[in-house]
């Protein structure tokens, strides 16, 4: 019986990547693709892995999809109800979620209450609603395997000792592109150098959070739901080399480390066969090419991203959503080159001091909040 897969984002990054892990191995269906509105790669997968439903946000580009695959056996839907119809089909068996963004949250709690197991690339999902999506999965006994390159290095870290052994957790930042700059060499940068990751190949959106440290803030956020741990043992160092993805300190003072080539696949994959291993023809590590593997202090004077995340998720309640809302408006703004690169964090920090937080928030208050501060954003950006 084959494992049957549904891939939330399918034409980002992580999507095309997982599709190259799929097409490796002789164990997968591919049963959904989803896109935002890229329907000229969707088609192309489409066509080679043959899915039940291919779902597009964008309706208009949904219906010139579905004119492109008629006389295939393909459903084609839209919007979020076809994202929702994507991770429920009776014959999926893992929903990968790299979709980028809030969008990702509803899809993936209506796969967790149909039982589906989840391999988490979309880190918003816990940065908004944590405590409420691992609450799920336990009720569900459902399994959440994370994809970053980060939270798979801890979560197969961990697997070396017990949860009252742990120390703290370590998270491997690159830098991004601006590394080592000062606050007045980054009042004028571009775009495009804004999008030159010294590293790995990501979408733009996910580069940009990088470039600020906000991708790292986020990924704090998701560790202290993903592995139930405090924020105070939640640790990040910058690692240029991208070689040691992240690491767990236990209470004797051993440090378990994963290393490996800036390759997403790799992870893909153990998050699929997970808790198997299996071979792939991936390159691998090579120790005597290694130059040199260096470490650095965040500077959060130059980029305040990651200190807004830590405070976000010490406040609690709306907060983290609030703080996900406003950077994903800021970071689109800047690719809209609407505003500057320092001002991302400008804007994040303004919309957090305006918002009032709901602590013990329901599902709808994050939805609100998400909404409020997306809302406060336009509304005095226009202004």
């Amino acid at each position: 019986m084959l494992i049957g897969i549904s891939i939330l984002g399918s034409t980002g990054s992580i999507g095309t990547q997982a599709l190259d892990v799929i097409k490796s191995s002789k164990e997968y269906k591919v049963v959904s693709l989803t896109t935002n509105k890229n329907i000229d790669l969707i088609e192309q997968q489409a066509l080679e892995f043959n899915p039940k439903l291919v779902v597009v946000m964008d309706l208009q580009k949904s219906k010139i999809l579905k004119d492109r695959l008629k006389g295939y056996n393909i459903k084609v839907s839209s919007g979020i109800e076809g994202l929702i119809e994507a991770v429920v089909l009776e014959d999926i068996d893992i929903v990968i979620t790299s979709v980028v963004g809030m969008i990702g949250l509803l899809p993936t709690l209506e796969a967790i209450k149909c039982g589906k197991k989840i391999a988490l690339a979309n880190k918003e999902t816990l940065v908004t609603a944590g405590e409420i999506v691992m609450r799920e999965a336990s009720r569900n006994n459902v399994d959440i395997i994370p994809v970053d390159s980060e939270h798979s290095a801890i979560f197969q870290a961990l697997r070396c000792g017990n949860r009252d052994e742990i120390s703290k957790l370590i998270l491997t930042a690159s830098g991004g592109p601006f590394r080592g700059r000062k606050k007045g060499d980054l009042e004028n940068v571009k775009v495009e150098d804004a999008l030159k990751h010294p590293n790995w190949k990501m979408g733009k959106k996910l580069t940009i959070d990088s470039a600020t440290l906000m991708n790292k803030g986020l990924e704090v956020i998701e560790a202290r739901w993903l592995f139930d741990i405090n924020i105070d043992k939640i640790e990040v160092i910058v690692h240029p080399q991208s070689i040691i993805h992240s690491m767990v300190e236990y209470i004797d003072g051993s440090i378990i480390a994963h290393l490996g080539i800036p390759d997403m696949r790799i992870p893909i994959q153990y998050a699929l066969t997970h808790p198997k291993r299996v071979g792939n023809q991936l390159k691998k590590l090579d120790f005597i090419s290694l130059k040199e593997l260096s470490f650095e202090v965040p500077n959060t004077e130059v980029f305040p991203c990651l200190e807004l995340a830590y405070e976000a998720i010490n406040i609690g309640g709306t907060m983290p959503a609030v703080l996900n809302a406003a950077n994903e408006v800021a970071v689109e703004m800047f690719l809209n080159n609407q505003i500057k690169f320092l001002e991302i964090p400008e804007i994040i920090h303004n919309t957090m001091t305006r918002h009032i937080t709901i602590n013990n928030p329901t599902l709808d208050d994050i939805l609100d909040s998400d909404k409020w501060a997306r809302s406060e954003i336009l509304s005095r950006t226009c202004n």
